[in-house]
């Protein structure tokens, strides 16, 4: 869940996992522990339709959930870090 200083959503103000609630490190606007920001715009198919969803998931609950994963996910390495 994210939490911003402005309206315009600019500058972050502070983070919390979804799952655990744990405060994810916010200094300066800019988000300093590693976090999954999923946005979802759910589509015509959907019981959801029209209905846009969003949160955040520390690295320990990222990894918990995809280990219940029947099909494991896609690891890939970069070769260039920006």
């Amino acid at each position: 869940m994210r939490n911003y200083l402005n309206e315009k959503e600019t500058e972050l103000a502070a983070v919390k996992c979804n799952c655990c609630q744990k405060d994810l490190l916010v200094e300066n606007g800019i988000l300093k522990d590693e976090c999954i920001h999923i946005t979802h715009d759910f589509g015509y198919f959907s019981k959801r339709d029209g209905e846009t969803q969003a949160f955040d998931l520390c690295e320990e609950c990222y990894m918990k959930i995809i280990a219940q994963f029947r099909i494991p996910v896609e690891h890939m390495e970069r070769k260039e870090l920006l």
